[in-house]
């Protein structure tokens, strides 16, 4: 298929993960990476304020009408459309040093996520989706592919990325999570963006978390939805503001939420 060239938005979406990245990457693994820990216990680093900063000034000359999300300095809403930002998606693997990392960028237009980047230089690979474009993903030095969810439609066929098993327990889905373990054929918790990428390439089938920000979720929606899956809140919710996500190749997405409203039901006899 022939790729169409990108709207006005989704090329400045590209233009602002081209800047993240020039900032992000050279302070991957550096000796003197300053990290803080904010009120929520989680970590920031200078790079993450970095980032944020510098696509947040770049949005503000660019498109001074839209508003502005960002995990690290907040919202300044101006009307129906908002950019939201993750300067760094997986804080903690970059300070550790470990490459599952990535900007998220996405355009929110009357609520409804419709352009989405994200951008993880350290493993050389960008997505990006725009509604009714497709989504796509290019490895550095490669063209640019269509991506495709799998067609697997049984889920004891499917395999299931569940972020980590301390989230399903404070959500209080820890049995729901056992149980949704032993009715797919593997489960991993490949983490972050990561899962929802392997989705929409169809590389995994399912991908289910707790404890999520919009910030976290609405660059990966467009993405997911434009690959050809279903993304959703745990209880089937078509939302990324609900705390939870629920992405899967959509074949077997029913099947997921029946699994999990069956395991809690029988949780509260």
């Amino acid at each position: 298929m022939t790729r169409a060239l990108p709207s006005p938005d989704l090329a400045l979406a590209l233009e602002l993960a081209d800047a993240a990245d020039a900032i992000s990457l050279p302070r991957f693994r550096a000796a003197d990476l300053a990290i803080d820990t904010k009120p929520d216990r989680t970590f920031v680093t200078d790079a993450d304020t970095a980032v944020e900063r510098a696509l947040r000034e770049r949005l503000a000359a660019e498109r001074p009408h839209d508003g502005f999300l960002g995990e690290e300095s907040g919202r300044a809403d101006r009307g129906a459309r908002r950019w939201i930002i993750d300067p760094i998606d997986g804080t903690s693997n970059f300070l550790r040093g470990v490459p599952n990392w990535a900007t998220l960028i996405a355009l929110e237009v009357d609520g409804s996520p419709t352009v989405g980047v994200v951008s993880a230089p350290a493993f050389g690979a960008r997505w990006w989706a725009e509604t009714g474009a497709g989504a796509w993903g290019r490895q550095e030095g490669a063209d640019a592919r269509r991506l495709r969810v799998s067609q697997v439609s049984d889920l004891a066929h499917a395999s299931l990325s569940f972020q980590s098993i301390e989230q399903w327990d404070l959500a209080g889905y820890l049995q729901p999570l056992i149980d949704l373990s032993r009715a797919v054929w593997r489960d991993r918790a490949y983490g972050d963006m990561w899962s929802y990428m392997l989705l929409a390439e169809g590389l995994v089938d399912i991908v289910a978390e707790f404890d999520v920000k919009p910030y976290d979720l609405a660059a990966l929606v467009p993405i997911v939805r434009e690959a050809g899956g279903r993304f959703t809140d745990i209880d089937g919710a078509a939302s990324a503001w609900n705390g939870s996500s629920l992405a899967t190749n959509g074949h077997v997405h029913d099947a997921v939420l029946d699994v999990i409203e069956r395991s809690r039901a029988e949780a509260d006899r």
